[in-house]
């Protein structure tokens, strides 16, 4: 694998698509004292006031997607993309190799660990399976929920949220390349950390006995 040796004995790459409730998952696994990686808060640390993406965002994008904080203004960036794929696309070329490298580095503090879980909303549209992950869990949903839920949340039109959706890696696709899938449509609060914990045991169990399969 292209993150060498020092790594705990088992890597999970936990994805899904927006509203899925990658969040939630990944508190319940934290929860569990397992490592979390999260390249969204690691995104969110690069892009505040002097993270370290910062300087060549202002460069690529200009003053306007500079909050008064000196923070990335999500919004006016989000508006950005939605009417130019392409500045998403330059975002994208700024901020991902800081977020591997940064990734890299969690990684390596936690190598002592059985397992640790990496969050990464994007972990099959880049491609990553094969790389780095020895195991995939994909959290699921079906589309229309995942709108229902982030129009909920955050308050965006429809369009904006369809416009996310269309970018990202299609429902089947996760699924395809899911080794582990965790079904977040029901509305009974009590399942989802019951199936976490036994996603936790067999995850143990694996990083145990160090064959990852």
């Amino acid at each position: 694998m292209a993150i060498g040796n020092s790594r705990p004995a088992l890597l999970v790459g936990l994805t899904g698509g927006i509203g899925s409730g990658k969040t939630t998952v990944a508190d319940l696994f934290g929860s569990l004292g397992v490592p979390l990686i999260d390249a969204d808060l690691i995104a969110h640390g690069l892009t505040g006031p002097d993270g370290g993406a910062m300087p060549a965002i202002r460069d690529a994008f200009g003053a306007r997607v500079i909050a008064a904080d000196g923070r990335l203004d999500r919004d006016v960036m989000r508006t950005l993309a939605f009417e130019d794929p392409s500045c998403r696309q330059r975002l994208e070329s700024i901020l991902h190799p800081l977020i591997r490298r940064a990734t890299q580095a969690r990684i390596e503090a936690v190598a002592d660990e059985p397992y640790a879980i990496v969050v990464v909303p994007l972990l099959v549209e880049g491609g990553e399976r094969g790389r780095r992950f020895d195991r995939i869990l994909v959290v699921d949903c079906p589309v229309e929920l995942q709108i229902a839920r982030v129009m909920r949340r955050n308050g965006l039109p429809r369009a904006q949220i369809e416009a996310i959706v269309a970018v990202q890696a299609t429902r089947e696709r996760r699924l395809a390349q899911a080794d582990d899938i965790l079904d977040n449509s029901a509305n009974d609060p009590s399942e989802l950390p019951r199936r976490v914990a036994g996603l936790h045991r067999t995850y143990l169990e694996i990083a145990r006995a160090g064959q990852p399969q």
